[in-house]
């Protein structure tokens, strides 16, 4: 290599519309304008290259080309066969490089040679290989190795002439030796003529494959690429303007039809032609970068969305996939909205993959869904924060606890109890006092399972106080059980005497229902003064009491 090294953005730069040619070369005429601006394109990275250097030569990887080692080009995931690296490596190319002056002739039959490979049937006798050399290139050097053996000495074409072959040397022999007389009599089929509908099985294999290509491809995506094309290469206003307005009123017809994968390809698009384009004017850079936003909204979510659960068909997890990754924060609420509504267990799969990526990436979003007016999505919120242990969402559910229905207040002790963070525990403790039974329990048990110790003052002033004396036995239960798991030897000595009061002439007669659930709080402590005051009431005459007692010194092991 001549010169000073190329930078390696310059590479980069030159690969990128080297693929743009190929694709104007696949989809334009030559006289067509997209065509030569995408030719002139390629040919003036070209002159940035030669700046400091008189030849380029990269290196072929099955998915990547390098430069000096350096990684310059990786090839898409979703190229699915035909990316420019896998191109020549399948046919056993490992290096190629331009010469100064390539981009004067060569670069466009370059481009036309790579193309004609790609569109070549798995059958055919050519290759990448020997259409490069029937081109005979004079800037262009490449080297290739077998691939029975991946391992050989690459073998070098710098150009120039064809290497003599047999037939080469046959047709020269006829040449010199002239026509040959025809005896008399003979005839030759030079003098019938062919008919055009005579094909043979390979011929007929041949047609049969290109008219499934045919009908196979994506016309709407190649649609979209031609305009995509034009909005990046015509500098003019008006004609940007109508193409983005074609754009726009595009995205509404391919929801219709289903086609998800192409408005992901539209909005995707849109992004990179804003960094690409030149003088874009800034109206109408900021039409293109609210496209994303515009469909992340709440009426146009709540179309998608609805078309979704009513389609006979559904589209594929790809598809869908891939247009959830282009969507923006503001999408979070209408999919919480959703969610319940969506019948189909595919769909809902992908809305929620979806709903928790934008969740993780955007606090605010997950506050706002919490604090919308729908009571169904603040419950989805409500379980998708649970479900990733958002450490921000208690912020939004202290409203929750105090107005939400029932429901709501269950899901969102579960939740706090899944986050445990302070936050989360001092609303937890705070539920413990809530207007709603089953909501006290819940937060009591949540407590008592995860041993949240801050929360262990309102336990202890519940048991010891007079407030469970009007409360059901359930509730009683679940006070007594997660105070006997947390408080330890300190609590030891007060459910022994709750257990034992039996009143008398002196004594206090104390209710069979605390007495029961004093014997199941001892059954949380693994103490031996605790089995021991079990072992002393086992013959209780309170049935209520005595089961209790019996079911604490199973649960102890006895």
């Amino acid at each position: 290599m001549y010169g000073l090294a190329v930078p390696v953005e310059r590479i980069q730069e030159l690969i990128q519309v080297l693929i743009k040619g190929l694709r104007a070369v696949q989809l334009y005429m030559p006289n067509n304008p997209v065509y030569q601006r995408a030719m002139e394109n390629v040919r003036t990275a070209l002159e940035h290259i030669w700046n400091t250097t008189d030849e380029l030569s990269l290196d072929v990887g099955e998915s990547e080309l390098r430069y000096a080692n350096a990684v310059v080009y990786v090839q898409d995931a979703r190229a699915q066969g035909e990316g420019l690296a896998w191109t020549f490596f399948k046919d056993g190319i490992r290096n190629f490089a331009f010469r100064r002056g390539v981009e004067d002739e060569e670069i466009g039959r370059f481009l036309h040679v790579i193309n004609q490979a790609r569109a070549l049937p798995a059958d055919a006798p050519e290759d990448l290989l020997t259409l490069l050399w029937g081109a005979d290139f004079q800037y262009i050097r490449y080297s290739f190795r077998e691939l029975v053996d991946d391992d050989s000495v690459p073998i070098e074409f710098e150009g120039g002439p064809p290497m003599t072959t047999p037939e080469v040397v046959h047709g020269a022999v006829l040449e010199e030796a002239g026509p040959a007389a025809r005896p008399e009599g003979v005839v030759s089929t030079e003098e019938f003529e062919t008919t055009l509908y005579f094909l043979d099985d390979r011929e007929i294999e041949y047609l049969n494959q290109e008219l499934e290509r045919e009908y196979t491809q994506d016309l709407r995506r190649n649609v979209l690429s031609m305009l995509f094309d034009l909005l990046e290469l015509q500098p003019y206003a008006t004609v940007r303007a109508e193409l983005i307005a074609i754009l726009d009123n595009f995205i509404p017809y391919l929801l219709g039809a289903g086609d998800f994968r192409s408005v992901a390809f539209i909005l995707r698009e849109t992004r990179d032609v804003r960094g690409r384009a030149k003088e874009l004017l800034p109206e109408h850079a900021q039409v293109l970068g609210s496209l994303p936003g515009r469909l992340s909204q709440d009426e146009s979510m709540s179309q998608l969305l609805q078309s979704l659960d009513e389609a006979t068909v559904h589209p594929t997890e790809d598809d869908l996939g891939e247009l959830f990754r282009e969507l923006e924060p503001t999408a979070l609420s209408p999919m919480m909205a959703w969610m319940p509504r969506v019948a189909s267990a595919r769909v809902r799969e992908l809305m929620t993959a979806a709903a928790e990526r934008l969740a993780q990436a955007h606090a605010s979003e997950v506050l706002r869904a919490l604090g919308s007016a729908d009571e169904g999505t603040r419950l989805e919120t409500v379980r998708l924060a649970g479900r990733l242990k958002l450490a921000g969402a208690p912020e939004g559910m202290g409203k929750l606890l105090d107005g939400g229905d029932k429901a709501l207040r269950l899901a969102v002790i579960e939740a706090l109890a899944a986050i445990g963070n302070p936050s989360a525990i001092r609303l937890l403790e705070r539920a413990v006092e809530d207007r709603e039974r089953d909501v006290r329990i819940a937060a009591v048990r949540q407590i008592g399972q995860r041993g949240y110790r801050n929360a262990f003052g309102r336990i202890e002033a519940a048991v010891k106080g007079g407030k469970l004396k009007a409360v059901d036995l359930t509730e009683k239960m679940a006070f007594f059980e997660t105070y006997g798991a947390m408080a330890g030897a300190d609590g030891l000595a007060l459910l022994a005497r709750l257990l034992a009061s039996r009143g008398g002439l002196l004594g206090r007669k104390e209710d069979p229902e605390i007495r029961a659930c004093a014997a199941m709080a001892l059954g949380k402590m693994r103490q031996p003064e605790a089995r021991a005051a079990l072992e002393r009431a086992k013959d209780d005459k309170e049935p209520l009491v005595r089961n209790a007692v019996l079911r604490a010194l199973r649960a102890l092991g006895t």
